[in-house]
């Protein structure tokens, strides 16, 4: 599938998770098969107000392409300059956050609030991509709550407005992450837009996904959660849906050496001190499922250095 003039070739992409899809998790996912990544969410105020926590988030490497970054906030003219600035760092796609369900994001009326505007939605895809050189895309929800279900509206109002691909999470800002997500919403917006529909919501195994293909006609599948602690569920996926030999189940030997793989890589990029910090929700994602993993999760739960994550795997009964 291409988006605009960015061409992708896989099956699945890496959801934009906060706080957990970050560089280092991004290129383990690639690594394993995923064929696109958008980045963690970035304030589009904080890079006008010079955040270099902003400017961290808007990082891409050349391991993980094609990539996206993705803005969040409600002012077309600020989320312009935001996309401008972003272009810096080369993204191959400038991606829109319209779909994030978090209170700090939401209230402030950003992310899923923009749902409660579809004209807004499109006045800040016409912003951006009059900003930009690169595709324009969104990520919406279902609507804001049950009595609000727009998301086909939105979605052909953004086309309208320039984007060129849309995600669809299949919940409404009220149901967060609960209960399945709806696919019929994600066929419904497929059959409404010319452009590529991106299904997004309840993807933990390579049969997932390939229902979803298989029951919105959706262009690609995005990954979020069910990749946590999981990172060959992209190579699953190619297995299921390619060409690609039958994937082996994971053993306890790879899902420790990959483990260790992450959080190195993890800590070269952040600092063995908040890598560390950051490691142990993602060593207890890991040691799901895996012998005695109670007691692993909560030793996870007090790593401190690196060295105090290998004594631990060192432990694990393969």
């Amino acid at each position: 599938m291409k988006i605009g003039n960015t061409e992708i070739n896989g099956y699945a992409a890496i959801a934009p998770m906060a706080g957990v899809a970050d560089r280092a998790f991004r290129e383990l996912c690639v690594g394993f098969g995923a064929a696109y990544v958008v980045g963690e969410m970035v304030s589009a105020k904080g890079i006008t107000y010079n955040s270099e926590k902003s400017f961290e988030l808007l990082e891409l490497s050349r391991q993980e392409r094609p990539a996206a970054v993705q803005l969040f906030g409600y002012e077309p003219d600020v989320m312009a300059k935001a996309a401008d600035f972003a272009m810096k760092y080369s993204p191959d796609i400038i991606d829109i956050n319209m779909g994030c369900p978090a209170p700090k994001i939401a209230c402030n009326g950003s992310g899923s609030a923009l749902m409660k505007n579809p004209q807004l939605c499109g006045e800040i895809v016409r912003a951006v991509s009059q900003a930009v050189d690169v595709p324009v895309t969104v990520k919406i929800r279902k609507g804001w709550d049950s009595s609000s279900v727009n998301a086909v509206e939105v979605a052909v109002i953004c086309e309208q407005a320039g984007a060129k691909a849309v995600t669809v999470h299949g919940r409404t800002r009220s149901q967060q992450y609960a209960p399945p997500v709806d696919i019929d919403i994600i066929r419904q917006v497929k059959q409404a837009v010319s452009i590529p529909v991106i299904g997004n919501g309840d993807i933990t195994s390579a049969q997932d996904a390939a229902d979803m293909y298989e029951k919105t006609g959706c262009d690609l599948v995005m990954v979020g959660r069910g990749a946590l602690g999981n990172p060959w569920i992209f190579r699953e996926i190619n297995s299921l849906l390619g060409a690609d030999r039958p994937s082996l189940p994971v053993s306890p030997a790879e899902r420790i050496s990959v483990l260790i793989r992450h959080i190195q890589k993890l800590c070269e990029y952040k600092g063995e001190a908040v890598g560390m910090r950051e490691a142990r929700k993602h060593a207890a994602w890991y040691f799901k499922g895996m012998r005695d993993a109670a007691a692993l999760r909560r030793k996870a739960g007090t790593l401190e250095k690196f060295d105090d994550l290998i004594e631990l795997c060192k432990s694990v009964e393969l």
